[in-house]
């Protein structure tokens, strides 16, 4: 895997809603693979030579052999990836060798970690900003986990702190503050596994909140502070942007699909017809129209054609529970990191599940914070079937594919370590699958 994860995301903005156009270091064409519970998105792009992105192939497909981010069914998730990059390539015309991925598989960790290095009194050199990230993943590896992103945050160049690049500057000794973000390891050989089978190499895994961050956030609220809650189907993910840095990522095994299966348990129908419940007549706030509203269900094992009546209310009140549940965990997350007051008064939801109707005045009373929908930035060629929040990742991920949100851009970190354990585990697959 050619790891470039460790750069810290910053993209630079101009305005309060518009990005400003990056120095992309990609061309392309080059792909992205979203790869969730419930579906599974590909997203085909190039940078053009006025600088902006533009979209050549898009695909999605139903998510299958997925749980929680983790593939449970390699055959089952094979068939799902290939159909959904196989729509892309020929949207675009072409065939991808290697996809960008998002990490949301292994229950993610996020840790910050302070690491000095000695120059004794000479000029930082770009050598000590790689033994320092280096010294800083060799502290954070851990039995059984492998180091996915090591992001500087500052450097302190002896006194003076906030150093955003140290090269050039002469002091006693180099101290980073880094950001790092490891994974489960046999999770990771399981996703090795998939996109081998797939025939295709991992470009890249990037944190799947980092990347929602990225495609939704604006200039100011990187800057004062802002709380991305990405509500995926099996998943919720959450990134705290502070200073135009990502100061903490977290993963919570609930998701959009959980409330699918309340309703399908409590009233007897099935996943696909809860599943249309949910989206048709879904709602976490009651109205006094509830009881009188009646909903078809179709009961599990019944004819076709007998269908049951119950109340909006009985719906309304199975899928509140699940919702208040998820605020809850994100707020007991949120408080346990101590960043409460870098996190500011704003929060942005995105990801599929954040679309069901009342969820952000929900997220507003129980986060006790401004909240709002984030949409991907607009991006040329994007289909409007996917410039929703269940498409953020995957917009987030080929801006990541094409260079933004990336700070020391032309120092390769990983050049004091150039056999990690996903490069041998990508290349045992790849010899033998």
């Amino acid at each position: 895997m050619n790891d470039m994860s460790h750069r810290v995301l910053t993209p630079p903005m101009t305005g309060a809603d518009e990005p400003e156009r990056p120095r992309h270091h990609r061309t392309g064409p080059f792909g992205v693979l979203d790869i969730g519970t419930t579906k599974i998105a590909c997203l085909i792009g190039r940078t053009e030579s006025d600088g902006t992105l533009r979209v050549l192939g898009f695909g999605w497909h139903r998510g299958r052999g997925v749980r929680a981010g983790g593939i449970v069914d390699l055959d089952e998730a094979e068939k799902s990836i290939r159909a959904c990059v196989g729509q892309a390539e020929d949207m675009a015309d072409t065939r991808l060798r290697s996809v960008t991925v998002n990490l949301s598989c292994g229950q993610p960790v996020s840790q910050l970690f302070n690491v000095q290095w000695p120059v004794n009194g000479r000029a930082v050199e770009e050598q000590d900003i790689r033994r320092v990230v280096a010294e800083g993943r060799t502290r954070a590896k851990a039995e059984g986990r492998e180091v996915i992103h090591a992001l500087p945050l500052t450097f302190s160049t002896d006194e003076m702190e906030g150093v955003v690049d140290p090269r050039g500057l002469f002091c006693t000794t180099l101290t980073a503050k880094l950001h790092i973000i490891d994974s489960a390891a046999t999770a990771l050989r399981s996703l090795g596994a998939c996109i081998a089978r797939c025939d295709l190499d991992i470009a890249e895994l990037v944190s799947a909140p980092m990347v929602a961050g990225l495609a939704t956030l604006v200039a100011d609220e990187q800057e004062l502070g802002a709380t991305v809650i990405d509500m995926g189907g099996g998943t919720t993910g959450m990134a705290v942007f502070a200073d135009r840095q990502l100061l903490h990522t977290a993963q919570l095994p609930i998701g959009g699909f959980h409330v699918t299966k309340d309703l399908a348990t409590g009233l007897s129908t099935s996943l696909n017809h809860a599943e249309r419940l949910k989206t048709v007549f879904g709602n976490v706030q009651s109205s006094p129209d509830d009881e009188r509203e009646l909903v078809p269900v179709h009961l599990v094992g019944e004819e076709e054609h007998q269908i049951a009546k119950v109340p909006r209310s009985m719906v309304v009140n199975i899928i509140r529970p699940r919702l208040e549940e998820t605020f809850e965990y994100v707020k007991e997350r949120l408080d346990s990191t101590g960043l409460t007051r870098a996190a500011g008064n704003r929060v942005v939801l995105t990801g599929g599940a954040c679309q069901l109707a009342g969820v952000r005045e929900m997220a507003a009373r129980m986060l006790s914070r401004h909240v709002r929908l984030g949409r991907p930035h607009a991006m040329r060629g994007l289909p409007d079937s996917a410039s929703g929040p269940a498409f953020a990742t995957a917009a987030g991920l080929l801006h990541w594919a094409a260079g933004e949100g990336r700070t020391l851009h032309d120092v390769d970190l990983e050049v004091a370590q150039p056999t990690g354990l996903f490069r041998r585990i990508v290349n045992f697959l790849r010899e033998r699958i």
